[in-house]
């Protein structure tokens, strides 16, 4: 897997902790920024729905032109969406998109927070959304996050006065925001949360709108404008070499999921935010104007002001060091004063701020990757003075037995380093998402510590702490355990140090369809996390269900070694469904969780611990045909789900589509999005509507038009028109339009009890026009809506047959539904059975 590239932007001296960035190597030009928002006692909060919903501009605004700490509340993780760059959905989806959004931080200087909330997928209307969420769960933690990052204005990306017209995600995400404005503030309001924070009372509520919320720019011009300010956040930064829009765009491209990368952008461009409430600035071109973000803001705090705002009139860019006394003299004025938030939060800005003058390199670096409750590792200490400063190290303390008590003098870039050995508490907790630790509900993630809702990503599992003298002054210092590697080919990388259990088990795969009474044999593997692993592997099965030989004798010498162990599982005769759990039991203790490893370039290396387990199915399925092809489109499971009820299917490479090369397949699918992402399949569209034309048989799935991206002009070889129609509720009634059409007969007898089971959805991006060729199979709808027709469409072409559906296999299929198994293969099978062929033309 890759792991994350280490590399400075040059853009931040960021306080908030980032898993798997390397230690902070600020230049002059980053220090002066880091004194600039010292000096700005003012927050800002961004709430919106999703990854992807943040205006980089306005954040990016903030947080480097006015200098306020700018965070973003994400409601949800972004897991019910698509993946444009891998397999990844659902909840390793909303890991991908967590690190995405940390990313995109990285850049513009913000900060990140989330709530409970999952992304479930589409919803119509903020009254559904509210009820599968918990409103009152995730209203309780957007107030959490406001009460501790305590944000004088709030600035909503969605409208809450209009809902039923965007996701209702969208809305509700407005709707929870203008409400906790006011709860924060109220010791009414869930009054549990005040033992481990205070009350907040934001200023200022706006909604950041533009004339797209009016229809048109037309609109937009003849609108209202009274209780709208204008921002320019088109400026330019001289001391970094880019405007804002470019900072923002390198933000927004961190969205590669979901295919965001962008073009940079410059130059002057207005950002408008409509008040609504609090009081209007009177300038209305400063959202702050009117609130003291001065250090007199603070009791006491204006003698630490007099000293840095010197500092900052007279900033020595060629030695930052100079300043050292005097920014060690605002120290200790400020640790004097009593405490609040903003003496909190301005400490650890100004001991990063000292440390960076200093040019302080502080790292601890563990000689492995990972390790296991009860062993003991190795550490690398590195420290590194660059500056003429008089420091000395103290102590070095890490975890309650691993440490260094002598004092150490830090000459100036003279490199001190030390290897200290680190037991792992037996009681240690593994290292995962913390969200996905318990399992939750369809709505909400489970998470039993209050003091981890809002934050985005699991601590490190150890931090060490470097006490410090700097010229006579104590200072403590903080940084995480990482690991450090180099790669020939990468250069210095960076990772999470992971706490694992001894071992973790897998089945090869998650779905198991089983389309006959006959036994099969199972693969589970089983992957060592120490060395000299012994033990046992048993499989347990639901019901009805036999394994033979359910209890193996396990053991595997080396860590990092897998083994693989094979059972046989005779299902029941009758249709069945189960879930199938392996176990490692490692003398008197039980292991049942699966490793999944979640690596790309922009992100470091996530490990994610879920419970190991695979759905089996007993399905009663009729198929014809045998070889399939498959063209990939943005990343689905469909070619491995085929693949288990008996069909050979070739993935293709669309550069080796020419005339008749497709002409040995019984059926060719297309993946999700295939038109939007695959470079050049426009041109190989001749042939693949000529395979049908010969007999074959083309299989569509849904395509987007958003932004004119479709690629194609001749989608089909008739009139097609995509639409954004979709039904989200996966439990709505489907009729069947045409029961006695061979894809509703032929091999599989379908019926509304194929429906049943579905998640998340029944489908996307339906046509809602199409040629008298094709044929509507299905109607549905969700509630208080018109029928949708088009999900699933066919239509004869020569001697073969076109088939378009927007029906959601790409989740049905890997989910192991029943129905959605029996529908595909009979998509697969219409243009085997030449005698079909009546049922299929209309008339």
């Amino acid at each position: 897997m890759r792991k994350f590239l280490v590399f400075c932007t040059g853009i931040l001296l960021s306080c908030q902790c980032i898993l798997a960035q390397a230690p902070q190597k600020s230049a002059s030009a980053e220090i002066y920024h880091a004194l600039q928002k010292l000096n700005f006692l003012g927050n800002a909060l961004y709430i919106a729905a999703h990854p992807d919903d943040e205006n980089t501009r306005l954040i990016s605004y903030l947080s480097n032109h006015v200098k306020a700490k700018t965070g973003y509340l994400s409601i949800t993780r972004g897991d019910g969406g698509q993946n444009l760059i891998g397999p990844e959905l659902r909840e390793l989806l909303g890991v991908l998109r967590t690190q995405e959004l940390l990313a995109a931080r990285r850049v513009d200087g913000g900060s990140q927070f989330f709530t409970r909330a999952v992304d479930f997928g589409y919803s119509k209307h903020p009254k559904e959304t509210l009820e599968i969420w918990d409103k009152e769960a995730v209203l309780s933690d957007v107030v959490w996050v406001i009460r501790n990052f305590k944000p004088d204005v709030i600035i909503n990306r969605f409208d809450h006065r209009t809902p039923g017209s965007t996701h209702g995600h969208h809305t509700s995400s407005a709707i929870l925001s203008m409400e906790a404005f006011d709860l924060a503030a109220d010791p009414a309001a869930y009054p549990e949360q005040l033992s481990a924070t205070e009350t907040w009372q934001p200023s200022r509520a706006f909604f950041n709108t533009s004339w797209w919320f009016y229809g048109s720019e037309e609109n937009f011009e003849k609108a209202d404008k009274s209780k709208l300010l204008s921002l320019d956040v088109g400026v330019y930064y001289p001391l970094k070499g880019l405007s804002n829009n470019e900072i923002a765009a390198l933000a927004s491209s961190q969205h590669l999921c979901q295919g965001f990368g962008r073009r940079s952008d410059r130059g002057s461009q207005d950002e408008f935010i409509e008040l609504l409430k609090g009081t209007m600035p009177p300038g209305k071109t400063d959202i702050f104007e009117g609130i003291n973000t001065t250090w007199s803001r603070l009791e006491g705090g204006a003698s630490v002001g007099e000293i840095l705002y010197a500092v900052e009139a007279s900033f020595n860019f060629t030695d930052p060091a100079e300043h050292l006394p005097q920014l060690l003299e605002a120290y200790q004025r400020l640790k004097a004063l009593d405490d609040n938030h903003w003496k909190t939060q301005k400490t650890a800005e100004l001991e990063a701020l000292i440390s960076a003058v200093c040019g302080l390199h502080l790292e601890a670096n563990a000689t492995v990757a990972e390790a296991y409750p009860g062993d003991t590792i190795g550490l690398e200490i590195e420290l590194l003075n660059r500056s003429d400063a008089k420091v000395v190290l103290n102590a070095v303390r890490i975890g309650p037995e691993t440490g260094y008590t002598k004092p150490l003098p830090l000459a100036n870039n003279q490199k001190k380093t030390m290897d200290l050995r680190l037991p792992v508490p037996e009681d240690a907790p593994y290292t995962s998402p913390y969200w996905l630790t318990e399992k939750g509900g369809l709505g909400m993630y489970k998470v039993a510590d209050r003091q981890l809702i809002g934050k985005p990503e699991t601590p490190a599992a150890f931090e060490a702490t470097f006490d410090l003298q700097i010229n006579g002054t104590a200072l403590t210092l903080k940084s995480p355990v990482m690991h450090k590697f180099a790669r020939p080919d990468k250069g210095e990388l960076v990772q999470p140090f992971n706490i694992l259990p001894r071992a973790t088990v897998r089945f090869n795969d998650p779905v198991l369809i089983f389309d006959s009474g006959e036994a099969r044999q199972i693969t589970v593997s089983v992957k060592a996390h120490s060395d000299g692993v012994q033990g046992e592997v048993n499989l347990l099965a639901g019901s009805g269900w036999t394994v033979t030989d359910p209890v193996q004798k396990l053991e595997i010498a080396k860590k990092g070694d897998e083994k693989t162990f094979v059972f046989t599982l005779l299902p029941p005769d009758g249709e069945s469904e189960i879930m199938l759990r392996p176990q490692v039991t490692l003398g008197d203790k039980t292991l049942s969780s699966e490793l999944v490893t979640i690596g790309y370039d922009h992100i470091p290396e996530q490990s994610v611990l879920l419970p190991a387990e695979a759905k089996a199915v007993r399905l009663n399925i009729e198929k014809t045909g045998d070889r399939v092809g498959y063209i990939a489109g943005a990343g689905d499971n469909i070619p491995e789900s085929l693949e288990q009820i008996g069909y050979q299917v070739r993935r293709i490479d669309p550069s080796t589509i020419e005339q008749g090369s497709l002409q040995g397949y019984d059926a060719v699918v297309l993946g999700i999005r295939a038109y939007n992402v695959v470079d050049g399949l426009k041109f190989k569209q001749p042939f693949l509507l000529d395979y049908v034309k010969n007999g074959g048989t083309l299989i569509v799935q849904y395509n987007t038009v958003w932004r004119n991206n479709l690629g194609v002009d001749n989608l089909a070889p008739y009139p097609l028109q995509l639409s954004r129609d979709r039904v989200v509720d996966e439990n709505s009634e489907v009729r069947i339009l045409e029961p006695g059409h061979a894809l509703m007969t032929y091999p599989n007898q379908i019926t509304p009890a194929d429906f049943k089971g579905w998640v998340q959805e029944r489908g996307l991006y339906f046509p809602d026009a199409w040629d008298s060729a094709f044929t509507p199979i299905l109607s549905m709808h969700d509630d208080g809506e018109t029928p949708k027709n088009g999900s699933l469409l066919v239509a004869p072409y020569g001697k073969g047959y076109y088939i378009y559906t927007g029906l959601s296999f790409f989740r049905e299929l890997p989910a192991g539904v029943p129905g959605a198994y029996k529908i595909f293969a009979n998509m697969l099978s219409i243009g085997t059975q030449k005698e079909q062929h009546d049922k299929v033309v209309k008339g």
